[in-house]
């Protein structure tokens, strides 16, 4: 093993321990179901926003977004734009009243709005298929960075993550973790931060530029090994040592590629010399100065695309479990307020950073390009930018930590929200019952994790996005915000909106899409998902509106009325003894 492999495993391995020993803290101090499932709602501003952006700021985004802007270029800064503004809406329309309605899960949510079980159920449904489809790629990340960093195999990286993560919720549910989350999120940002001003300052005293009418060149003689069919475009004519099946034939020997296309098959090896301009995957920029401009493609249907992802990012945010859960542990509104304002700053300033790892990997990592391998950039920036050496080992130990960090913060957040679910919809009795429900929580998603080829975060978790956007979004704010809401038309506008979504996310993950706006919508379907879902349930609500609760107006009074009138309290009496 290479000593730069050998450095990051160390620090892998540092993140697991002082993550299990942050974790037993909050074992010792929780002593009540509250404490399990919201933390007692004792959790200030400042923590909650750092558990939050830790538990938030997943492997798909310390991960994934460099790759993107890597790959896609001035295209790739709608994800993180759509990601941020999610908590805008968190905050202008959910956050406070979310936290009044004393509830535990977003099931428990929508029992205390309409009083159906049915919507109940179907609710418990929809958060485990989110939760566990969230979850995969996030094993998946430990996976990829542990083969990645030192080649072992990935397995390893998935079972580990699964453990750890396992580990923590069961000892001590949400108040172990938000500790954890907690140190994790200043973690993710040192990692991002120190090599980004390193590598930034290297870049500054070079003459490299990004605006060029040509292809990126390789630094160095360059070896790629394809895992996937791939069809690559070429910029520039190219010399290129090939084994393997490239454009239909076997070969093994020099290749003189000249522009267009070329087919490579999985299996096959490259090897590209010094200076050689890059080819890149067929329907990304080919150029820097394209990388560069927006919507530089000539694809009619990129603008619903865009569209469509900023809707799934914007309202996707409120719809995701893990998230949900956090602001049911504030104190009151007002601090749920607080803390989702805090929460845009830090979230904020960390996609910053991570674009501007994105944008330098460009530089650095050009092979990825070839390879599609550009989820692993973040990962390979600092030796390939410092060169073998104690500096360049050290920062990518730090940022193999801040990977490590990404994919068990996430992780943790999503399965105590799981189990939350699980224990109170589903499982009934003490607290062996809640480590049971974190168990079956872990485990689905672990075993699919290790059984499926690993996906592209940029594919999985804009759709997990869009199912969220299209079933709990309009929930929330209808349930919320019109009085007119009844339970039937929740219902069929969560089936309604999951189930288009799901049948998109399905194809996507499963089949070829068709070429057009046919293909754009099922691998991003929120433009037409999740309007149809409020259109969904306003119809049915008024053509039920005899069905309009009762008390209607005393839950929502419940919801918009400041806690000091003392009309909120609490779904769940406290349980002295979790044992």
């Amino acid at each position: 093993m290479s000593p730069a492999a050998q450095y990051a495993l160390v620090a892998i391995a540092l993140v697991g321990v002082v993550s299990a020993i942050i974790g037993s803290y909050g074992v010792r101090v929780a002593r009540s179901t509250s404490d399990f499932l919201v933390a007692s709602r004792t959790v200030g501003p400042v923590a909650n926003a750092s558990a939050i952006s830790g538990e938030y700021l997943s492997a798909a985004s310390f991960l994934g977004i460099a790759g993107l802007i890597l790959r896609e270029g001035a295209d790739a800064l709608w994800y993180p734009v759509a990601f941020v503004a999610g908590y805008l809406a968190l905050v202008l329309f959910v956050a406070a009243p979310l936290r009044r309605s004393g509830a535990y899960t977003v099931p428990d949510f929508a029992e205390v709005r309409l009083a159906s079980p049915l919507l109940r159920r179907v609710c418990t449904v929809f958060v485990l298929v989110i939760g566990w489809l969230y979850l995969l790629p996030q094993l998946q990340g430990a996976g990829l960075a542990l083969t990645t960093l030192t080649a072992l195999p990935s397995w390893t990286g998935v079972a580990a993550a699964g453990v750890v993560v396992l580990a923590t919720v069961v000892g001590g549910g949400m108040r172990s973790i938000t500790f954890v989350q907690a140190f994790q999120y200043w973690l993710k940002l040192t990692a991002l931060l120190v090599p980004a001003v390193v590598v930034l300052g290297i870049f500054l005293d070079d003459t490299h530029t990004f605006d060029r009418p040509s292809a990126p060149t390789f630094p160095a003689e360059t070896t790629v090994a394809i895992r996937t069919d791939v069809v690559l475009q070429v910029v520039d004519p190219v010399r290129v040592g090939a084994a393997g099946q490239v454009d239909g034939a076997t070969v093994d020997g020099p290749l003189d590629w000249g522009p267009g296309p070329h087919e490579v098959l999985a299996g096959s090896r490259l090897v590209f010399p010094a200076d050689a301009p890059v080819p890149t995957v067929l329907g990304t920029p080919a150029t820097d100065r394209e990388w560069l401009e927006p919507m530089s493609g000539d694809r009619p249907d990129q603008l619903l695309e865009i569209y469509s992802i900023l809707i799934a990012g914007f309202l996707g945010t409120m719809g995701l479990p893990h998230v949900l859960v956090r602001f049911y542990t504030n104190p009151d509104g007002r601090a749920a307020r607080r803390t989702t304002v805090i929460v845009l700053a830090m979230i904020g300033g960390f996609y910053v950073l991570v674009t501007l790892v994105g944008a330098l990997s460009r530089l650095y990592t050009p092979q990825l390009l070839v390879s599609g391998q550009t989820d692993a950039a973040v990962l390979l920036v600092p030796v390939a930018a410092l060169g073998p050496g104690l500096l360049g080992w050290l920062l990518g130990a730090l940022v193999a930590a801040g990977a490590a960090a990404a994919f068990l913060s996430t992780s943790s957040g999503l399965v105590v929200s799981l189990a939350g679910v699980l224990f109170t919809d589903v499982l009934t009795g003490r607290w062996r019952d809640f480590r049971l429900a974190a168990v079956l929580s872990t485990v689905v998603p672990l075993a699919l994790a290790l059984s499926v080829t690993r996906l592209d975060f940029s594919l999985t978790v804009p759709l997990v996005f869009a199912v969220a956007a299209s079933t709990f979004c309009p929930l929330l704010v209808l349930g919320i915000w019109w009085r007119g809401l009844t339970a039937r038309g929740a219902v069929a506008g969560v089936l309604v909106g999951g189930g288009l979504s799901g049948a998109g996310t399905a194809v996507s993950m499963f089949a070829v899409l068709p070429p057009g706006w046919v293909g754009v919508l099922l691998n991003r379907p929120a433009a037409v998902t999740v309007p149809a879902a409020f259109l969904t349930m306003v119809l049915v609500s008024r053509l039920t509106r005899d069905e309009v609760p009762a008390d209607v107006d005393r839950a929502l009074l419940r919801l918009h009325a400041p806690e000091r009138l003392g009309l909120s309290h609490d779904r769940l009496d406290d349980d002295p003894d979790p044992a």
